[in-house]
């Protein structure tokens, strides 16, 4: 249940102008981590209207599109959909600079000066490896492609990363080294290094991908195609103009002082609406619940919008734009963030106070049960993908049927399945985590290095997942009384159904609820994606975000409650 890699800010390119007095060329240096040079390409279209386009002369990105633009009163705004960027800035009495900020995950001051000589001028001859390099990293089960784009500056080498299957683009790296054949990039945003060695003919680079103590192989590819960059087809993201109002919105978790950033989707009409809030799983999501170039929130808010239903989605704590610390932080104090969302949805006249539900995934659908067991104002809960049974007894079962699914035997996947199950016991009795690594740094030796053991430790010794371990969702699943849709898909290897759908259902029957529907989906995954296997491996490649068959079931349900 866990999702880990790259979960890095992202980080890049500015804006463009607009305005009679604005039009040619303005220079800008970002200052994020490493120094970017900027190139604004302003001019005049048909009857007076400016047109922009970007230049990241550091990044090898030329003629950006601003997709937006507009001056009044001397202060420009611009907006690169590209990159997800905003520029903000004013225009100078003189109309020769421009002061501003530059806003793409967080802000940064951003000044551009007009130039009538360009940037380019001041470059200097590119290296033999100058260029996009593309590899494929594998992290367990899952495959990543990752791209580096190197060009050579008058400071030296300079790189940024891509990681396409993340919604990853143009992350500034702190330090690019290169002593004969041997390339060294350095990603100290992410606590990662690359380290190879350049093939003769320049058309390779085979070498390591290090991060958080943990050594993956990763072979590097010149890229002669560009279509080789393209991100991963995903059909069933909406595009705008949505035919309903999607709002932004903060909202505050007193009880435990985090401000939640969250979109708010209303549909047409007067109302008031049935509404949910859903409710992510495990590890740092943002409010689409961004996933390996899926956004499956975003495809079911769109979805359960259009057929009447108000939805409210938000980033995690710590997250995005959510305030708060999202390491320290377990099951139980992401249920009071979800909380606040019900409270908040009750002050919206458009909402109907009587039926306001959860649809929770994965950990999420854990979160659902638990706080419907003790608040009254959820009318309804939908668990995606949600567990009926404890960690201890989830994640041996995961192993198994992720090793089945990716092709291990059967006397393999025991075999990984029965240790897994000897590292989780020595998690519950050994409480000092000092003697707790001494203990499995044992046990699995001569399996992975002291720096991957230490890395998983700080993971297997949060809080989080000391919680997630031990916390029984039979428990709160006996004490929900509100109607219950739990959905989990016939080839799901994370939460898997023969061990899961009859443990909920027993939990629901012992309490007395009279008003639930258990089934497994067949042929989708954990995901809700129609799958083949049921592989973490497959949730990249497969083009469907969330099966229509997913999406029927659930907003057909939720529209009867």
């Amino acid at each position: 249940m866990k999702r880990i890699w790259l979960s890095a800010l992202l980080f890049l390119i500015p804006a463009a102008a607009h305005s009679q007095d604005v039009a040619g060329d303005w220079q800008g240096t970002l200052h994020a981590g490493m120094d970017l040079h900027l190139v604004l390409h302003i001019t005049k279209g048909d009857g007076g209207a400016l047109k922009a386009t970007l230049d990241s002369v550091d990044q090898g990105a030329y003629g950006i599109p601003v997709s937006s633009i507009s001056l009044k009163n001397s202060n420009l705004t611009l907006g690169v959909d590209a990159v997800h960027g905003t520029y903000e800035g004013k225009l100078s009495g003189d109309g020769n600079t421009m002061s501003g900020t530059w806003t793409q995950g967080q802000t940064l001051p951003l000044d551009f000066k007009r130039s009538a000589a360009k940037i380019e001028s001041k470059s200097v001859a590119p290296s033999d490896i100058d260029g996009a390099w593309l590899g494929t990293l594998e992290v367990g089960p899952i495959k990543l492609r990752v791209v580096f784009h190197i060009v050579n500056t008058q400071d030296g080498l300079v790189a940024t990363l891509d990681s396409p299957d993340q919604n990853v683009s143009g992350m500034p790296t702190s330090k690019t080294t290169r002593e004969g054949t041997t390339l060294k990039i350095e990603v100290q945003k992410i606590d990662g290094i690359f380290q190879g060695k350049i093939a003769a003919d320049l058309g390779s680079i085979e070498g390591t991908w290090t991060q958080a103590g943990s050594a993956h192989p990763l072979v590097l590819h010149r890229v002669k195609d560009k279509a080789e960059l393209a991100p991963p087809r995903r059909p069933q993201n909406p595009t705008k103009p949505y035919p309903y109002r999607d709002e932004d919105v903060f909202y505050e978790n007193q009880v435990q002082n985090v401000t939640l950033a969250a979109t708010l989707t209303i549909p047409q009409g007067k109302g008031p609406f049935p509404a949910v809030v859903l409710i992510t799983g495990s590890g740092p999501q943002d409010r689409d619940e961004s996933l390996l170039g899926h956004k499956p929130f975003l495809v079911l808010s769109d979805y359960l919008t259009r057929h009447g239903i108000a939805v409210l989605r938000a980033d995690d704590r710590g997250t995005a734009k959510s305030t708060g610390n999202f390491a320290t932080a377990t099951t139980a104090d992401f249920a009071t963030d979800t909380e606040a969302g019900i409270a908040y949805l009750k002050t919206r006249p458009e909402i109907n106070p009587h039926k306001i539900g959860l649809v929770g995934h994965s950990e999420g659908g854990e979160i659902a049960p638990m706080i419907a067991a003790r608040n009254p104002d959820v009318a309804f809960i939908v668990m995606m993908a949600g567990p009926g049974v404890p960690g201890d007894q989830i994640l041996p079962a995961q192993v198994e049927a992720i090793d089945l699914a990716s092709g291990k035997s059967a006397e393999e996947a025991a075999k990984d399945a029965a240790q897994e199950r000897d590292v989780l016991k020595l998690i519950e009795t050994e409480k000092d985590n000092a003697v707790l690594e001494k203990e499995i740094k044992q046990k699995l030796a001569g399996q992975a290095s002291d720096a991957e053991i230490g890395a998983q430790m700080k993971m297997m010794s949060s809080p989080w997942f000391r919680f997630f371990i031990s916390y029984d969702p039979s428990t709160d699943l006996r004490k929900v009384s509100c109607p219950v849709l739990a959905i989990i898909g016939e080839k799901d290897t994370q939460v898997p159904p023969k061990q899961n759908i009859p443990a909920i259902r027993a939990a629901l029957e012992q309490g007395g609820n009279k008003q639930f529907e258990v089934d497994e989906l067949s042929g989708l995954n954990h995901l809700f994606q129609t799958a083949k296997t049921g592989a973490p491996s497959e949730y990249a490649q497969i083009e469907e975000t969330i099966s229509p068959v997913a999406l029927e079931k659930m907003a057909t349900w939720i529209s009867k409650q």
